[in-house]
């Protein structure tokens, strides 16, 4: 996402704790800083693309933080749930301060592409103003002025993109222990009525390959999946299924750890039932 906002002629200045990304921003010409103040002390506009809450909320307010800094508008890509994002909004707010919810989903392919979905919310004049800058990442939805609605509307979206990995294992795992060809059953539920994303694009990638790389950690899918379901019953809405996705997120993280695929559930089910779904 930086690069493309250095490739659409944004100056960028760029963050991280990890010095590899350091070194990669920089050969696409992207600005280091030391700490989010120094982001915040060069640029109008900070962008956020983190873990989980508790880092959002440090990397903002902190020492060091983004606070400290003279940013304008502060834009989290983060999912880090709607109790986060309404605290912050909040503390920001007291200092004139704006804070933009804008979750994106589409994984490392739609960042790479320019295709990302991007749920938004927040003041709407700000959600204007910032617009053509989002459109660099893909596709804006506004979800209201709210803090936090376009959070609701990114856990929702995950936790179904969990539960089809693991409805769709368990119905190929059947398939392939009864003799049939997974790859032959996933081309039939992409021209069917189950058509989803993990049968269209994940097994094709990191299932049916054997290496479940598709780019996203079973750590943070399962921490998305855990808010969801917290938020839903915060609002009275029953989640049983939601629930179910959530356990086995954590069986995988226990079996292959948190810094796994999330496409590692499929290989919990595969234990369990004795096959291998290969092409």
């Amino acid at each position: 996402m930086a690069r493309r906002l250095a490739e659409a002629g944004h100056r960028v200045v760029v963050c991280d704790t990890r010095a590899e990304a350091i070194a990669e921003a920089g050969h696409a010409g992207i600005e280091p800083a030391a700490t989010p103040e120094a982001v915040a002390t060069a640029a109008d506009i900070v962008f956020l693309s983190l873990p989980n809450p508790g880092i959002v909320r440090d990397v903002v307010l902190g020492p060091n933080g983004v606070v400290k800094g003279g940013a304008r508008i502060v834009v989290d890509l983060s999912t880090t749930g709607p109790s986060m994002a309404s605290a912050v909004a909040h503390e920001l707010a007291a200092l004139g301060i704006a804070w933009v919810d804008a979750p994106v989903s589409g994984g490392i392919a739609g960042a790479s592409g320019g295709k990302l979905a991007v749920m938004v919310s927040g003041p709407k004049d700000i959600c204007d103003e910032i617009e053509p800058v989002l459109a660099v990442f893909g596709r804006q939805f506004f979800c209201g002025e709210k803090a936090g609605s376009a959070q609701v509307a990114k856990l929702g979206n995950n936790m179904i993109a969990a539960a089809v990995i693991l409805l769709s294992a368990e119905a190929l795992a059947m398939g392939v222990k009864a003799g049939l060809n997974p790859q032959v059953m996933c081309d039939i539920i992409n021209a069917s009525s189950g058509r989803n994303s993990a049968t269209q694009d994940k097994f094709p990638r990191s299932v049916l390959t054997g290496t479940f790389d598709f780019g996203f950690a079973t750590g943070l899918s399962y921490k998305d999946v855990r808010m969801c379901v917290d938020e839903a019953e915060n609002l009275g809405v029953p989640m049983v299924a939601g629930s179910l996705v959530r356990q086995m997120l954590a069986a995988t993280k226990a079996r292959y750890g948190a810094e796994s695929d999330f496409t590692s559930m499929v290989r919990i089910v595969e234990e369990w039932a004795g096959v291998e779904i290969r092409a």
